[in-house]
């Protein structure tokens, strides 16, 4: 007869996200997925297979709690104006409590760069895609831009949004919105 788990998937994987999300992949390592999530290596490999199986359930968690932002930032009618207000929303996790820990996505899509990890690349390319899509879908809203401005918009915003992600790791809210305000000023 299988033994009962004592704990909650959805409960453990939250703290392995936030563990993965200060560490990273690589510097996080199975004892100290033990000693965060409060179970041992025989329910963590019984539950996700492994380290790497963690990670992915944590990515998927991560993507379930920025869900609202998104969700926000999709349904928003006010093109260049939603755009600005999702880079604000997506910051203010960060400086939440004592959180300061940049975007989860942005810091895998940098860390799995250079990584072999095709599975990791696909989640990480979908959520970048989905990203670049809404942000030329808010660009299109304003008439007077054209096919090449909008694309090349969005690539700069795109890219602007990872910059925002690795320094709201390190510099204070007033230089991040200083930032925020710098970026939208000629969008």
């Amino acid at each position: 007869m299988a033994r009962k788990k004592q704990y909650k998937e959805d409960e453990v994987i939250d703290k392995a996200m936030h563990l993965f999300w200060r560490n990273g992949y690589e510097n996080t390592s199975m004892q100290m997925l033990e000693k965060e999530m409060g179970i041992n290596k025989f329910s963590i490999y019984s539950s996700f297979g492994s380290k790497h199986g963690v990670f992915l359930e944590s990515l998927k968690c991560y993507k379930k709690n920025i869900k609202s932002i998104f969700d926000t930032f999709k349904n928003g009618t006010e093109g260049v104006a939603d755009i600005k207000k999702f880079f604000y929303d997506s910051v203010a996790i960060t400086f939440q409590g004592k959180n300061q820990k940049g975007c989860l996505v942005t810091n895998t899509y940098n860390e799995f760069s250079e990584s072999d990890d095709q599975l990791i690349k696909e989640q990480m390319g979908s959520f970048m895609d989905n990203l670049k899509e809404l942000i030329i879908e808010k660009l299109k809203m304003d008439p007077s831009k054209d096919e090449d401005t909008i694309l090349k918009q969005a690539n700069f915003l795109l890219l602007a949004k990872h910059g925002l992600a690795a320094a709201s790791r390190v510099n204070s809210q007033k230089e991040i919105e200083d930032y925020i305000e710098m970026t939208f000023q000629n969008i």
